[in-house]
Parts: structure tokens; C-alpha cells; sequence
């Protein structure tokens, strides 16, 4: 395989003059259960703050509330619950509203709804970004992803989440994540110092942006939401991905040189990142 490359600064094409919402991705994301519903406020705000024109939110009854009064720019919807978690009686809803998607989300703060989760694998058609729990619901039923082949499907596991995926602990991280992008007709990016994005025909980029601040909770949940944006807006998946993650990082430096790396949250990532998306953005006159 060739050496991974550089990821470059994302220059975001000039938007037409006389777009509407419909034009910029109908996105859904499934996401949160009782005792997490900062995941899906998170991921949705990533979305909107990446260019996404509508976001639907699915998430359990039991975390509504708390989900919905934080969205104000995004659709919550609530699903059947079981346990604080997404049932199964949820999924024809779930289908429904899949159907009708540019691209979905399923994981963030998701908890143990492992059959809904890979129904959702299955059943997408549209490109797909399986974070989190999502992760970990394939763990030990890999095969699900073969339905996957002829379609997008990103999976942004941790270290720990992708030796659960692998079932073991890989001696060289990155080259197996392109192997496993490779076997399994995915896209991997592996989070962490130098981020990496594995693509199935073997080509691969290391993420030059980021710090340790970045290191907090609910930093995932943004960059899941930003992947599935700018997937859902019709880009390129070889741009798209290594774009997000770019940008991803680069809000996070924006926000430590601000705040230095100790105070930073996922909330600060998304205070800084719309300074990110501007530095890409192609505008009149240029």
C-alpha cells in the first residue's frame, strides 16, 4: 500500500446564490438514551454547524425532553423506548425516516440498543457514519457490513472501540485499519493523535490538525456529526471524510489557542468551528 497522505487544508466550494434547504442534505441521526442526551444535541449542532439544511434527531422518549429543549435548530423526534434505550418497535419509523435521508448517523450515546443499531447497518441505504455505540453494537457481527459493500459506510472507532471491532488488540493500528477498510469495503477513520482515514481502495490520510484538548467527551459526537454532513450534502466520500476530520481539528487548535488545551469541551469545539469552515470557504470575488 502507499504511505498515507497529508491531509489537505479543505477548500469548501462557493454556495449558488439561490439554494434552499433541501439543497444542503436531509440528515438524520440516531442517537442518545436516558442519561446521555448531550451525545445528540452534540452530533446535531456538528451537523448544522458543517452546512447540513436539515437534521432530524431520533432518540427514546425517556431522553426527549432534555434532547428537544436543546435543539433549536434541528428536528428531535421521540422513538419507542425500552429501558431508557431505542426499542425495536422504533424501527419502522426509523426506516421511514431513512428512507427519505442523504445520509444518517447512528451511535452517538446510542447505549446498548445493539439490534436497532445494526438493523439501522442493514437497512440504510444512504451513506451511513456508525459511531459509539454503533461500534460497539458490530462488535462480533462484522458480517453485518457486508450488506454495506455497494454503499458508504464510515466507522470512527477509538483505539479501544477498533480492538473491540477486531477482536483483538493489533500490533500496528494503522495498517490495520487500512486492512479492515480494504476487507470490508469500509471507511475507517481511526481517532486519536494524527487521526487516519482508511479508504477500501487502500488509499489513506493522516490528519495534520488537532491537540490533546481535544481529548474530552462528547468531541466524537461533533466530529460524527460533521462527517455526516458534509456526506449528506452530496459531497465526494474521498474529500468529505478527510475534510471533516480536518476541520474537526482545526476548531480544536483554534479553541486551545483561545482557552489553552486544559479548559477546552466539546461545546468550545463548537464555538471555534465556524471560524474553521470560514478559513475553506470560497467566497464573491475570489
Amino acid at each position: 500500500m502507499n504511505e498515507p497522505r497529508r491531509t489537505p487544508a479543505p477548500v469548501l466550494p462557493r454556495r449558488v446564490r439561490t439554494a434552499h434547504k433541501g439543497d444542503f442534505g436531509r440528515v438524520y441521526i440516531l442517537a442518545g438514551s436516558v442519561g446521555f442526551t448531550g451525545a445528540p444535541v452534540l452530533a446535531a449542532a456538528g451537523a448544522l454547524k458543517t452546512g447540513a439544511g436539515l437534521v432530524t434527531v431520533g432518540t427514546p422518549q425517556g431522553a426527549y425532553p432534555a434532547v428537544a429543549a436543546k435543539l433549536l435548530c434541528a428536528m428531535p423526534k421521540p422513538l419507542a423506548e425500552k429501558n431508557g434505550v431505542v426499542a425495536e418497535g422504533a424501527l419502522p419509523g426509523i426506516f421511514k425516516a431513512l428512507s427519505g435521508s442523504d445520509a444518517a448517523l447512528v451511535g452517538p450515546g446510542l447505549g446498548r440498543a445493539d439490534t436497532v443499531a445494526r438493523a439501522v447497518v442493514e437497512e440504510a441505504n444512504c451513506p451511513l457514519v456508525v459511531d459509539a455505540d454503533g461500534l460497539n453494537a458490530l462488535a462480533g457481527h462484522i458480517d453485518v457490513l457486508g450488506a454495506r459493500r455497494d454503499k458508504v459506510t464510515v466507522l470512527t472507532p477509538h483505539f479501544g472501540e477498533f480492538c473491540r471491532l477486531l477482536g483483538e488488540t493489533p500490533e500496528k493500528p494503522e495498517q490495520a485499519a487500512r486492512d479492515f477498510a480494504a476487507e470490508y469495503g469500509c471507511i475507517v477513520v481511526l481517532k486519536g493523535h494524527r487521526t487516519l482515514t482508511a479508504f477500501p481502495d487502500g488509499e489513506a490520510f493522516v490528519n495534520p490538525t488537532g491537540n490533546p484538548g481535544m481529548a474530552t467527551g462528547g468531541s466524537g459526537d461533533v466530529l460524527a456529526g460533521m462527517l455526516v454532513s458534509l456526506l449528506g450534502q452530496g459531497f465526494d466520500p474521498k474529500w468529505a471524510v478527510p475534510a471533516a476530520v480536518y476541520l474537526h481539528g482545526r476548531a480544536g487548535d483554534l479553541a486551545a489557542e483561545a482557552l489553552g488545551e486544559y479548559a477546552m469541551t466539546a461545546a468550545d469545539l463548537l464555538t471555534y468551528l465556524p471560524a474553521a469552515v470560514r478559513e475553506g470557504e470560497i467566497r464573491d470575488g475570489e
